[in-house]
């Protein structure tokens, strides 16, 4: 343990030392801005909310910088990362002073923090007033941007299901193809493998288990945003609909309740879309109008009666009852939304209908199913609306469902002199359903769930920012390990202090809640605590550096001490990370971001005791050819078998080998 933590201080120290010597007149090096959007949006747990399609749609957009000077203010409300406020400055002062000439004018908006600002100058660049109207048919062709992505993860492991019970070899792998032009026009198709699938054989003839293909156009005419193939809606604050990523609380607190309206093409391997087409027109300066129709696949647990006992979310067909289930129920799905904006005020409207063409029928014995939708036909129509000042908004959404359930979700903010404070209600009845739902809640749905949640944003200087929630919410219907009506209190804290090359900050978390007390039928309260201190330090040239320490209480204790670091020097990028791990259960698990490929999620989870460490390079050729590889292995002190069933490795550790390559023409 001791050669551990002499290591990690080691490591960190010499990083440290070795680049005091840096010019600070230096160009700015390419921080990475997952570092810098996860302090942001102060994540409260990378397992709260879809980080996973969060950081992929971010890093469509990290991988085509947009032109500052062409955001329109829609365009600015769907970045995830931006207060009300903050999209009211610099709409108002595009407006007022014309094109930025310079990202220095990003410190003229007194609501923009210095992370905020950070963030745009990493994902977007200073061009020209942008030219009016749609690129002819010439431009495209000539001036439009080819990309072609391979990746593969190579196990050096081999699972129980490798060698008996999975139908496909032990490699992940996709292949990605896009063309675009600017903001104007995106296609492209996504092939996707995961370990263990068919690969042109079994089910899987055409090739890759997953397809997506896609074709967007932006700007053209009146038509905003069209759509054909695979696609994501959001409207309002996901109550009916919202494929994109979901609004946790600490989200909710960093925008201060702001709503959601976007569409965009799927191109991503998530399960969680629509297919066919879609379309966003303007038929005012103050009316927009979004239309869509879907017909597409789904996966379902059948019951004998051929009726559907499940959907099935995750994606998997490795073995012969995941392909059996693969594709065998199909949803046909139509919708709209109305939207009518003036100054600082707008309301909306949505409706969406969906057919399955199998009847679900989930089971009746277990009572904290009994509530789930039903049937064939389902219905979901809303209202939302907010409005927004210098100092106030107010933003929410109420819908319903084809049986009168009814949900609601809405908050207040203000802001004033470097306080920001918010108050969010939510009201899901345990009848309401809404197969594309996705919002604020304690249980993964909105459904069967009341609460308040008061939080705050303290920055009493540049260097200083306080966050801190309160959130009490009410299940009046049983739950999954709950079998009567429960209560739940969560609270964290945060506190950030900047000065500098450095970050220093802290978080703590506590959440308690009501389960079943084995035996009996009574409830029992079930309380849960983590904690994290961290400190970041980055020159203006080639390093950065984190050190992280996190601790859990549940029941028993657990910890991980980390520390990663970055080097950036020319056409060459390293990263690595060493985190070494303690704790009693699974219970207790931690979680540590590492940095990976572009597309891929590196949020890992360990229980028990370990240590995880990797080393990732990534090598810019030209201008056209980007070579990755990346190296990571966890290995297991207290265990000689990892995982279970066909998952199962007989080994004390485990490492992968994830290889890419990008080529721009």
């Amino acid at each position: 343990m001791r050669r551990i933590w002499l290591l990690t201080f080691g490591l960190w120290w010499t990083t440290t030392l070795s680049t005091a010597q840096t010019t600070p007149s230096a160009p700015q090096t390419d921080v990475p801005w997952q570092q810098v959007l996860m302090n942001v949006m102060n994540a409260e747990d990378e397992t709260d909310g879809d980080w996973e399609e969060l950081l992929l749609e971010m890093e469509e957009l990290a991988a085509e910088p947009r032109d500052l000077n062409g955001m329109r203010r829609d365009e600015w409300e769907s970045l995830p990362f931006l207060t009300p406020l903050q999209v009211e400055q610099l709409v108002e002062y595009r407006e007022r002073f014309g094109a930025m000439k310079s990202m220095n004018e990003l410190r003229m908006l007194t609501a923009l923090d210095e992370p905020r600002r950070q963030l745009i100058r990493r994902l977007f660049y200073i061009g020209e007033e942008p030219a009016p109207g749609f690129p002819s048919l010439e431009q495209i062709a000539r001036y439009g941007r080819h990309e072609l992505m391979a990746y593969g993860r190579i196990p050096t492991y081999e699972r129980r299901g490798d060698r008996n019970g999975y139908a496909g070899y032990r490699y992940k792998h996709w292949l990605r193809y896009q063309f675009s032009y600017n903001d104007y026009v995106k296609a492209g198709i996504v092939g996707a493998q995961d370990a263990g699938e068919p690969f042109f054989a079994d089910r899987n003839g055409m090739g890759y288990d997953y397809y997506s293909v896609y074709c967007q156009v932006n700007h053209l005419g009146r038509i905003e945003t069209a759509v054909v193939g695979r696609y994501k809606v959001a409207t309002g604050l996901g109550l009916v609909l919202n494929n994109g990523f979901s609004l946790g609380k600490q989200a909710m607190l960093s925008q201060l309740g702001r709503s959601v309206k976007t569409l965009r093409a799927h191109s991503s391997r998530s399960t969680d879309y629509l297919q066919g087409a879609a379309a966003t027109l303007r038929l005012s300066d103050k009316l927009t109008a979004t239309a869509f129709v879907s017909y597409r696949a789904l996966d379902a647990t059948l019951n004998d009666d051929g009726t559907v006992r499940t959907l099935v979310s995750n994606g998997y067909h490795r073995t012969p009852t995941e392909l059996a289930k693969k594709n065998n129920t199909h949803a046909t799905e139509a919708g709209a939304n109305i939207r009518w904006s003036h100054r600082r005020l707008h309301l909306g409207a949505t409706a969406v209908y969906s057919h399955m063409d199998r009847s679900l029928e989930p089971p009746k014995t277990v009572l904290y199913r009994r509530y789930d939708p039903k049937g064939q036909d389902f219905a979901n129509a809303s209202v939302d609306y907010s409005y927004r000042s210098r100092r106030l908004s107010l933003s929410g959404e109420t819908a319903m469902n084809q049986d009168g359930a009814v949900a609601t979700l809405n908050s207040l903010s203000t802001q004033w002199e470097g306080v920001s404070l918010m108050a969010l209600q939510r009201f899901y009845s345990y009848r309401y359903t809404a197969l594309h739902a996705r919002s604020v809640s304690n249980n993964g749905s909105v459904k069967n769930e009341s609460g308040v949640m008061v939080g705050v944003t303290w920055t009493p200087t540049p260097r200083w920012r306080l966050t801190a929630y309160s959130d009490y919410s009410h299940a009046p219907w049983a739950r999954y390990r709950v079998s009567r009506p429960s209560d739940e209190w969560d609270h964290l804290c945060q506190l950030q202090y900047n000065k500098g090359r450095w970050t220093v900050g802290t978080r703590y978390r506590l959440r308690q809640r009501q389960r079943d007390k084995t035996g009996t039928k009574t409830l029992e309260d079930y309380t849960e605590q983590r904690a994290r201190l961290w400190v970041d330090w980055q020159d203006n040239t080639t390093w950065n550096t984190r050190t992280q320490v996190d601790a859990t209480f549940k029941g028993g204790h657990g910890y991980m001490v980390s520390q990663t670091v970055g080097y950036s020097h020319g056409a060459l990028r390293l990263n690595g990370g060493a985190g070494y791990f303690d704790t009693d259960d699974y219970d207790n698990r931690v979680y540590l971001l590492e940095q990976g490929p572009l597309h891929t999620f590196g949020v890992g989870q360990f229980s028990g005791r370990g240590l995880r460490y990797w080393l990732m390079a990534r090598w810019q050729v030209g201008r056209q050819l980007m070579v990755t590889a990346k190296a990571g292995t966890t290995h297991y002190y207290d265990r000689s078998v990892i995982g279970s069933g066909l998952q199962q490795v007989d080994a004390s550790s485990m490492t992968d080998i994830d290889l890419q390559i990008r080529w721009k023409f």
